[in-house]
This record gives C-alpha cells, structure tokens and sequence, in this order.
C-alpha cells in the first residue's frame, strides 16, 4: 500500500488554523461596538515557510550513533559533527562546525579540538567537551552502524569545557573522520539514559537548527526550526522541512514539477531533459562519490564458486544498460571505488558484456546450459535497478539461467540480507557512498568478514582481504601514498574473486524548484538537503 501523500500546501493551511486557533493572550476587556462600527481589522499570522522533500526511501534508523543508511536525510539536519567536508572545487577540504579548530601531533596519534563556544543542544543542555566525550564513547559502546570510524580512539581527555583531546592506536585522519555524515554526530549527555527506541519514536538529542516535530515511520518526518540554534537565523530560511516518503518515481516527479516538493532524486533518466525544460525546475547533475553495485552471494551455491561469479560478471550488458538506464549520467565501475576519488585505480580489469566468455566459465564450473535460478532483490520504485534487472534477466536467458526479479522496500530487502546467507537472495542491488571520504568505507563495509551482516550482504570471507585492508587503514595518516596502492591491491582482489557486479559510477542527479536558493550538492553527503543553507 502505498503511504498517503501529504502536500506542502496541506501543511502549510493546517499550521495557519493551528497558529490561529491557538493565540495564548486573551485579548484585553473591550466595550461592544455599535451596530454602525466596523470591526476592528486583525492581522492574519504569519505562515510558516515550508520545505518539502520527496525521498524516494524510508529511514530505517533515525539514532545518531548507530543510523548508517538513508537515514542521513534526517539526521543531517538535527545533528552536527566537529567538522564540516567542503564541496569539491571548495579552498579547503574541512571547514569548522562545532570546531573552530584542530591540530594534530606530528605523528598523528594524538588530535586537538577547540569547540565552539555558546552552543546548546535542542534539550537545553550545553555543548562542551563532555558532551564530545560522551557522543563518541556512546557511539563506540553501542558499536552499530559507522561506530568503526572511531576505531583508531584509544581514549578522550577533556582538560577544560571547550577543549578535546583524542589519543589514538594508530595514525589516522582525524578531523577528516570527525566531518563524517554518520557516527560522527554530538549527541546531548542528556540522552545517555536514552535507547535506540527512543530515538526511533521521533525524539532528538541534536544542535542542528532543526528538530523534530512529528514522526511517521514509513510515511514522513516533519521538522520544526530550533530557535535557539547557535547560527542565528535570517528572514527566507525554512521554519519547517517537511521529508516525505515517495517510493513511486512517477509522483516524484509530479510532485516537483507541481511545485508540491522543492527537492527530489532519482528520477527516470530518460525524463529528465523534459523535466528539465520546465522553466520552475532545475535539474542539478555533479560528479559523485556512489556506485551501484550486485552484491554476490558468496556463501550459497552455486556462487560460492568464483568461476559462476565470474561468468556472471561477463553476463551483464553493462554499456546497454548505462546508455539506456542512465542516459550517460553514469561510467562503467573499475572495481568498488569511485572514480576520482583518492584510493580509485583506472588501471584495474573492467568485466566487459561477453557471453561466449560466460558459457565458457559456466561449463568449466559445471553447468554448460546453465540449469539454475537466482534471485534478484531491489528497491521498489527504484527504475534504474529495475531496468538493470530487466536487461541482465534477458541475457541470462540465453545461458539458461533463470533470473527472479524481487523488487523490496528497504527495509524489508535489508532484513532480508541481513539473515542467514543461505537463505538470503542470490544478487543484493544496492548504492554506495562514504561515511567519510576514504577506500576503506567501501571496502570495510562492503567485504570484510563479518559475523553477523550489516552490509557485507555478498556474505565475502577473505582473511588476507582484511588484513590488508585494515593495514591500509592504518597506514593512511601517515604514508598516504603507500596506504593508496594497498588499497588498490584490495580492490584487484575483489575483481579478480568476482565478490560483486561493479556495475557504475553515477552522477548525483538531484531535481530542485528553480526559486529555491542556496542549493549546493555535497558528494560527501549523498542526498541530503542542508536546509539552513536553503531559502526561497
């Protein structure tokens, strides 16, 4: 069933007859006019101005400390971190957020962070060096979501209010780690009694200038501006963001170019140049952090052996799909790390679309006319995973493999991934994009061993792997260069075991009203509307 949709405009009227309905001063004793007087005119109360946002997925995990999906939409408005990761093209990489500055030991091991001063959580508690202590041990202990990026903390000192000392195992970025979209939110210590579950009622514990009014999983959130936020505010910025669910890309797009919605994504490709003709939308195309990806199921036969893998990886119809699904807005992957992006190799082995190579494969593992079924999950409403099911389910044909297309809410496809391999699906479809920018985001999350999945939904086991990878990681705050070619060994290694399809590196593509200002894309950030930056 599909959620019922809630316009801005709806809003907007129900918010005017509340405001009306509830003005909280009795008007003074007045003697009755006469007959012939007029009524005395009254102003009409201001509206509130509304943002609207039609996310194409709902938000499975709305706790700061352990939120790791599409979530982000959400929380990156109610939460703030220590730094801030700039645009590309911006003259700094980070700029201060809750930190005015930092500075590391010439080793790296040891990181001091200057606080902002003033700052209150949305609870009325102050921000300070205790309340960073707190938010990071709390993300840690909880061990969910992102809580890795914190793996390197050793310990946290607090020798005044608004002064942090990080000590850490081994040298690592720490003001990069610090600007991460997930598990680098400060949480108020007023919280600490608080649970996942209280968060996921609709509760916050943030300093971001939003916080949230009303929550309906599922169905929308609706944020309300904290007025005490430490940025100030200014006439034109959002008194409400309103996030809404839209799965169907169809209403996506009416909704945009109704003027329903100020923002929305992932639309059909093959609209946008209309959609872009309309003169009150804009469509907005930068280069991105994200691929998409088929996740291999390496524990279930008959693709736990690595040369059905890689027959599959000869199968797919890879420059077919990108022209028809993406219309150019993407590239063909070379391996797990997006091009352009620091640990990305332009040298690595691209699978190319050959089915001689596949039937080849296929008979040197055992089954020369292919003989099996698997199954394929994505997210419903998503056409560009669905037309790149279509397109491979037609070429696996002629091999004789039949492929089951099962298209999925989120959440019930990454429940779905998340249990016992053997009965999971055979091919899990599926974005990525940085917690914070750096290889080891890709290829911690996506394939090293894990005892009970998260987001290693290929179920892949390589001990050597994540040996190496995890060595990267530590190597990348002081030999950069040296921790880059061992992550480009890691991603060969995923190539040549065929873990996953790597399908492509995409554009992010995100559709705006023409009278919306201040929109800036943030790659670092995927989908997610800074609305205090926004206006109208």
């Amino acid at each position: 069933m599909k959620p019922k949709l809630f316009s801005a405009f709806s809003l907007v009227l129900a918010l005017a007859i509340a405001l009306a309905a509830c003005s909280g001063t009795p008007p003074a004793t007045q003697p009755p006019a006469s007959a012939t007087e007029a009524p005395a005119p009254t102003a009409a109360p201001a509206q509130p101005s509304v943002l609207t946002i039609a996310n194409s997925t709902t938000f499975p995990d709305i706790d700061p400390s352990t939120s790791f999906s599409n979530d982000s939409a959400v929380t990156s408005n109610i939460y703030e971190t220590l730094t801030r990761y700039n645009p590309p093209g911006s003259k700094d990489v980070l700029s201060p957020q809750l930190a005015t500055s930092w500075e590391s030991s010439e080793d790296s091991l040891t990181w001091t962070f200057h606080l902002r001063q003033g700052v209150k959580f949305h609870d009325g508690e102050p921000f300070n060096s205790a309340a960073v202590k707190f938010s990071v041990e709390r993300t840690k202990t909880l061990n969910g979501g992102a809580a890795w990026i914190w793996g390197a903390v050793n310990s946290i000192e607090t020798p005044d209010d608004y002064t942090v000392v990080f000590h850490l195992d081994y040298a690592t970025p720490l003001d990069l780690i610090a600007s991460s979209g997930y598990a680098a939110w400060m949480i108020s210590p007023g919280a600490k009694d608080k649970d996942g579950a209280w968060f996921n009622a609709g509760h916050d514990a943030g300093t971001g200038p939003y916080t949230i009014e009303s929550y309906e999983p599922g169905q929308r959130v609706i944020l309300t501006r904290f007025d005490d936020y430490w940025g100030g505010w200014k006439a034109g910025q959002f008194d409400k963001v309103v996030i809404e669910v839209v799965e169907d890309p169809t209403v996506r797009q009416q909704k945009i170019e109704s003027g329903e919605a100020d923002w929305t994504m992932e639309l059909a490709t093959e609209n946008l140049a209309s959609v872009g003709n309309n003169p009150d939308v804009k469509v907005v195309v930068n280069p991105s952090f994200q691929n998409l990806v088929g996740l291999l199921n390496t524990q279930k036969p008959p693709l736990d052996d690595p040369k059905v893998r890689q027959a599959l990886s000869y199968s797919f119809p890879y420059e077919v799909f990108i022209n028809t699904a993406m219309s150019g807005y993407a590239t063909q992957a070379r391996g797990v790390i997006p091009a352009g992006m620091y640990g990305s190799d332009e040298s690595l082995f691209q699978y190319p679309f050959d089915l001689d190579k596949a039937k080849s494969l296929l008979t040197e593992a055992g089954h020369p006319d292919g003989g099996f079924e698997l199954s394929m999950t994505y997210v419903t409403g998503n056409t560009v995973e669905q037309q790149a099911g279509e397109l491979w389910k037609a070429e696996l044909a002629k091999l004789g493999i039949t492929l089951n297309l099962q298209p999925m809410a989120w959440e019930a496809q990454w429940d779905l991934g998340k249990g016992d391999p053997a009965n999971a699906q055979d091919v899990f479809v599926m974005y990525w994009w940085p917690a914070y920018v750096t290889p080891y985001d890709f290829l911690f999350n996506m394939f090293h061993t894990e005892e009970q999945p998260l987001f290693n939904l290929g179920y892949y086991r390589n001990g050597d792997f994540d040996t190496l990878i995890d060595d990267a990681n530590a190597l990348s705050g002081g030999d950069k260069a040296k921790a880059e070619s061992m992550f480009q060994e890691a991603s060969k290694m995923l190539v040549d075991d065929a873990a996953s399809l790597f399908i492509f590196d995409q554009s992010n593509i995100h559709i705006v009203r023409a009278d919306l200002k201040g929109y800036v894309d943030n790659p670092a950030y995927s989908h997610v509307v800074f609305a205090y930056q926004l206006s109208r």
